[in-house]
């Protein structure tokens, strides 16, 4: 085994307040639904306003940051070794099976993340994002002159709002278990924490990951 720089600064700043703002969003938007009652409707309307807008901007940071440093290439899916993840997953990690697929820095996700990650970020979250933006403007017509949109447009987007978010909850479920999937229950965990997290060298026959450690930004 070997430690190895794997997360960057912007990376888990960025992983982390984008998790605590989907949280508060999910929280906010069911009582907006009126499915819990916590902060009262309007404040709750008023919150879940103000974190979309930090989210967004937290996003267009996110997407100039991966495009710049060459990680959006970690998420493009790939068909090899997809069905021995899943059934890993399933099965073979309560068997203590071999994991199928071997993570480096330079190779973060597994098959099975890499195509549920690129579905996240290519159409959940902006369906999510453009979703509520129209709703946003569709409440303040006179203020932002936005007067195209019907009752029946906003009640449709309403709807694919309310899925996008069921989505997020689902994969949100997933990703807790994910988590403990790693080398140890908490080893994932801690990496996303401290950046650092050992990983089994490469096989002699193949050449090794160039090493990230001095890359700290």
């Amino acid at each position: 085994m070997k430690k190895e720089y794997v997360y960057r600064r912007f990376e888990r700043f960025w992983h982390w307040t984008q998790a605590g703002l989907i949280v508060f969003l999910g929280l906010t938007g069911f009582e907006i639904h009126g499915y819990i009652h916590f902060f009262g409707f309007d404040e709750a309307v008023r919150y879940h306003n103000a974190a979309a807008t930090v989210l967004l901007v937290l996003v267009a940071f996110a997407i100039f940051w991966h495009f710049t440093t060459g990680e959006w290439k970690q998420y493009l899916p790939t068909w090899k070794n997809l069905r021995a993840q899943a059934m890993y997953y399933v099965f073979g990690i309560f068997r203590n099976a071999p994991h199928p697929t071997r993570k480096t820095v330079l190779s973060k996700l597994n098959p099975l993340q890499k195509l549920v990650y690129a579905g996240l970020k290519v159409l959940v979250i902006p369906t999510m994002g453009i979703s509520g933006i129209l709703y946003m403007f569709y409440r303040y017509p006179q203020r932002y002159e936005v007067l195209s949109l019907n009752v029946a447009g906003l009640e449709v987007i309403a709807e694919i709002h309310t899925l996008g978010a069921f989505l997020l909850v689902a994969f949100f479920i997933a990703h807790l278990y994910l988590i403990t999937t790693g080398r140890t229950v908490t080893s994932n965990l801690k990496a996303m924490i401290i950046g650092y997290e050992e990983l089994p060298d490469a096989p002699t026959n193949a050449p090794s990951a160039p090493n990230a450690t001095g890359d700290h930004s």
